[in-house]
């Protein structure tokens, strides 16, 4: 029986077809990334890159937490850890979602759904905790525009207490005179707060109006992606290192500013050994980064392919790290300015009380007033007077909304020319948030836009206005109540998970060695060998007892908020 068999030259020919077939498919797919490549926006320069992740990772927290935290922590004592911690844990992790946006040029969706289509939801996730973030700090935004506005008059609105007239007198309006006026103004003015969470009390329809205008400059900002958003990042930017500089120039000429600065660099060493100031400065390090966001990967999908993001990692992780200390620099300056301020008249009020000067001339008033004040703390007692000391007024320190729109608005209002630095600080609080949203709101339209293929200018649109509607509840005469909820309880487990998958999709999915390979052929040159053992081995554990010890921490402090009127009914829960 015959058998037919394939002869050598069909077998040699139909080799030859399926060799041109694959070489076919490459060829195709390469093309196909090319042409994605040509048709993906990219940066106008480098430096308008870096302000971008600049603007992203420096934001209020520089301004507002790292100062309250180097106070709290041990003074200079607590850079300390948080150097260590940057180098641990914050340039490895940045390094990470720099190096995967620029290698797979998508957004956190599209470079999750590359290594495993079983991870895509780690975009998703980073793209709702992104939403969750934007709806309130952009209400911050708004409250920096409202003081904005009413900086524009002299006296500040806010410098001293109102008077109630009646009848038959005119006396200082009582609630104001138990707090301050900064505080007063900051809460039944610009807040109108009301006594508790679940008294909503309406719209605040001023403040209504600034969440309108900081949501319309996000959405203009942003409609054009990055050819209009990265323009406005030289701004947004920059400005907010002149106003510190010129801030830092002012305070040190200020009486007192020298005892805010050797306050904040007294170390104190014993501070560091609680586990505790470790772990609220890995907490910083990740969130001033702006880790597991979505926005560093959208930031760096723009990039080239042969960018060097090791440096980018590197430059931007220091940048950040230095203009925490220069804002802690002028915030101490000028809290010891206002200490001071409160010290003079602490012993003001105490020395008359205290000692009869009916039949003493004003000359010798004056002098007997400088010696008291010469003398030192511990012999007050002796004299019949209450102690007035200035380390108790910098241990006063306050972080987040109560540094920036009361403790720093009374030490505004003693300065020369108050309403030109009121205005000039508030615009920086400004910029310095929208640099920061921008980051935020790429981080959710771009891994959308990659992966659903919407136009940009619709979904930047429809988000904002989605954002603005559910962004009235904090808006509400309740509203600040529910922004110190959302700051508390709404990022920081979500963001630790999102980041520990993160670590463990590249290093054991994806693969340390093979993201090394992919890294030399990026970069040009092997990554150090410590980001090999970081990715793999120490990071991962880090965030694994970083996100236990915030569990534990969570489940000993129930939710709770603090209402205006504690100094009556204490705090709410």
């Amino acid at each position: 029986m015959l058998i037919s068999r394939p002869s050598f030259k069909n077998a040699f020919l139909n080799e030859r077809i399926l060799k041109h077939f694959i070489e076919f498919r490459v060829k195709s797919k390469q093309e196909e990334e090319e042409e994605e490549e040509e048709e993906r926006p990219a940066w106008s320069s480098k430096l308008q890159y870096i302000l971008a992740q600049v603007g992203f990772s420096v934001g209020l927290g520089n301004v507002w937490r790292f100062p309250y935290l180097c106070q709290k922590n041990g003074g200079g004592a607590y850079l300390v850890p948080y150097l260590i911690l940057l180098v641990v844990i914050g340039i490895p992790l940045f390094f990470l979602e720099l190096a995967v946006g620029q290698r797979i040029r998508r957004g956190s969706i599209g470079v999750w759904n590359y290594i495993s289509p079983r991870l895509g939801g780690i975009g998703f996730a980073s793209c709702l905790v992104c939403f969750f973030v934007a709806l309130y700090y952009n209400v911050i935004i708004g409250w920096s525009l409202f003081y904005f506005s009413q900086s524009f008059q002299q006296p500040l609105p806010w410098h001293e207490c109102p008077l109630v007239k009646n009848k038959t007198n005119t006396y200082v309006e009582p609630e104001c005179e138990k707090s301050s006026a900064t505080t007063y103004y900051w809460y039944r003015v610009a807040l109108d707060i009301s006594d508790s969470i679940s008294e909503s009390g309406g719209l605040n329809w001023r403040m209504t109006l600034c969440l309108l205008a900081a949501w319309t400059m996000v959405c203009l900002a942003m409609m054009k992606g990055i050819q209009s958003s990265g323009k406005v990042m030289y701004f947004s930017s920059l400005f907010p290192y002149v106003v510190l500089i010129c801030f830092l120039a002012r305070a040190f000429l200020l009486k007192g500013s020298v005892d805010g600065i050797i306050h904040m660099f007294t170390p104190k060493l014993e501070i560091m050994l609680e586990p505790k100031v470790w772990r609220e400065a890995a907490t910083q390090v990740f969130f001033a980064l702006g880790l597991g966001f979505g926005g560093v990967i959208a930031f760096s999908s723009y990039n080239k392919r042969d960018n060097n993001c090791h440096f980018d990692a590197v430059l931007v992780s220091f940048i950040n790290f230095f203009t925490s200390v220069l804002a802690t620099l002028v915030v101490f300056a000028v809290l010891g300015f206002k200490a001071n301020i409160m010290n003079v008249k602490c012993v003001e009020i105490l020395i008359p009380h205290h000692i009869n000067f009916s039949n003493v001339s004003p000359e010798d008033y004056q002098q007997m007033t400088n010696i008291i004040r010469g003398v030192m703390e511990n012999d007050y007692p002796r004299l019949g007077l209450d102690s007035c000391d200035i380390k108790e007024e910098l241990n006063k320190a306050v972080q987040g909304t109560g540094l920036a729109f009361i403790a720093f608005t009374e030490a505004m209002t003693h300065f020369p020319a108050s309403p030109f630095w009121s205005v000039m600080f508030f615009l920086m609080l400004v910029n310095l948030g929208l640099g920061s949203m921008f980051g935020t709101i790429q981080g959710i339209l771009t891994p959308i836009v990659d992966t659903f293929k919407v136009r940009k200018e619709y979904l930047t649109v429809g988000c904002c206005v989605l954002a603005f509607c559910i962004g009235l509840l904090f808006v509400q005469r309740s509203g600040n109540y529910f922004v110190a909820m959302f700051d508390d309880y709404s990022a920081t487990l979500p963001l630790l998970i999102v980041v520990l998958l993160e670590n463990i999709a590249v290093a054991w999915v994806y693969g340390t060695d093979k993201f090394f390979e992919d890294l030399k052929d990026m970069l040009g040159f092997t990554p150090y060998r410590f980001y090999y053992y970081m990715w793999k081995f120490i990071t991962p554990v880090l965030l694994l007892g970083l996100l236990v010890a915030s569990i534990i921490q969570l489940g000993l402090s129930p939710p709770s908020y603090s209402a205006w009127n504690q100094q009556l009914v204490g705090d709410l829960e």
